[in-house]
C-alpha cells in the first residue's frame, strides 16, 4: 500500500489530502487478499518498464493484481507522466501539475510493447487538463507507434473524459484502437465527494459519441462498488451504458489506498459480483467482468477475444 507522502519528490502525493484526518479502514476478508510480487516474471516486466522510463497505473494506482499481471509480463502503461491534474477521492496517483509531454513517449511504449511480446496492450494516462486536447493527439500518437512497431497487437486505450476539450474524442476515435475504455468509477450521486473534478452524464455522452464516430468500435467501461453506493443505484447505471450502446462493463471492488482517502465502506461478497454480472448479461452487455478483484486492464487480453467472439455468435 502507498503511503501518502511521495518521500522521493520530498512533498505530499496527495497534496489535497495530506491535511485530512485519517479515515476508518476496514478488515480486509479473505476473498480480497493477494499474494506479494516476487516472481522472476514480475521482475523482467519491471525492468522493461524502467529501461523504457515509463509509468504504469499498476503501480501508481497500486493495483492488486500486479503480481499476477506483471508475472505474465502484461502492464498497463499510463502515458503524459504520472502527476494528475484531478483529485478524485478514491485515486492513489499524484495530485498536481504536470509537465510538458515527452515527444518521444509514443516510441518507448511501442518498444517495451515489442520486448514484452504483448498480443494486446492497454495504454491509459493522467488527466491532462492543463493541455488544449487533454492529451487526445498523443493517445492517438501512442496508437500509431504502436501499430507500426507491434502491427499483430490489438490496442485498447483507457481514457480520461477530455471534459471540455473540443474535438479530442473524434481525434482518439479516428485512430482507430481495437477497445475505448472510459470508466464511469461510480454512481452519480456519489459524483460530488468521489470524483469531484468529473461530470456523470459528460462520460456517459462520451461512451455514446465514441459509437456515434465508429459503430464498430468496441467500448468498455467500470465501476468500483463500496464507496457508499446502492445496488438500484448501481442496475441505473447499467441502464445508463447500455443506451449508450457500451459492449462492456466491469465491477471490481474498492480498496482504500491510504487512511486519506474515501473510505472503504463495504466489501461486497463474491456471490453478489456473480449476481450483478447475472444482471448485466439480462440487460444486453456482451461482456461482463464482476468480482472483487476485477480491475479495467485484467485480463483484457483474453476478455479481448471473449468480445470479439461475444459479438460473432
Amino acid at each position: 500500500m502507498t503511503v501518502v507522502l511521495d518521500n522521493t519528490a520530498g512533498r505530499p502525493r496527495h497534496p489535497e489530502k495530506a491535511h485530512r484526518p485519517d479515515s476508518a479502514a476496514l478488515r480486509k476478508p479473505d476473498w480480497i487478499r493477494v499474494k506479494a510480487p516476487v516472481s522472476k516474471g514480475y521482475a523482467a516486466t519491471r525492468d522493461i518498464v524502467k529501461q523504457n522510463g515509463l509509468h504504469t497505473v499498476c503501480e501508481e494506482a497500486g493495483c492488486p493484481n500486479i503480481g499476477e499481471c506483471w508475472d505474465k509480463k502484461h502492464a498497463t502503461f499510463m502515458i503524459m507522466g504520472d502527476t494528475c491534474t484531478r483529485a478524485c477521492a478514491f485515486c492513489n496517483v499524484k495530485t498536481g501539475l504536470p509537465g510538458a509531454l515527452d515527444p518521444n513517449e509514443p516510441a518507448h511504449v511501442a518498444e517495451a510493447t515489442a520486448k514484452l511480446g504483448l498480443a494486446h496492450v492497454v495504454i491509459t494516462s493522467v488527466d491532462r487538463d492543463d493541455l488544449p486536447d487533454g492529451g487526445a493527439q498523443h493517445f492517438a500518437q501512442t496508437i500509431a507507434a504502436i501499430r507500426t512497431r507491434c502491427p499483430g497487437t490489438t490496442v485498447e486505450i483507457l481514457t480520461p473524459d477530455f471534459l471540455r476539450k473540443d474535438d479530442a474524442i473524434e481525434r482518439v476515435v479516428r485512430a482507430k484502437p481495437d477497445v475505448f475504455n472510459h470508466n464511469l468509477e461510480t454512481v452519480p450521486s456519489l459524483y460530488l465527494t468521489v470524483r469531484p473534478g468529473a461530470r456523470y452524464f459528460a462520460s456517459l455522452r462520451l461512451l455514446q459519441q465514441v459509437k456515434e464516430i465508429d459503430r464498430t468500435m468496441f467500448t468498455k467501461s467500470g465501476i468500483m462498488v463500496g464507496l457508499g453506493e446502492e445496488r438500484n443505484e448501481i442496475l441505473q447505471v447499467m441502464d445508463d451504458l447500455r443506451s449508450a450502446g457500451v459492449d462492456f462493463l466491469t465491477i471490481g471492488q474498492y480498496l482504500q489506498p491510504t487512511r486519506k482517502h474515501h473510505p472503504v465502506l463495504r466489501f461486497m461478497p463474491p456471490d453478489e459480483f456473480k449476481s450483478l454480472e447475472t444482471v448485466a448479461y439480462a440487460k444486453g452487455f456482451l461482456m461482463v467482468s464482476a468480482s472483487p478483484l476485477t480491475r479495467s486492464s485484467h485480463h483484457a487480453g483474453e476478455d479481448f477475444a471473449r468480445l470479439k467472439a461475444a459479438r460473432g455468435a
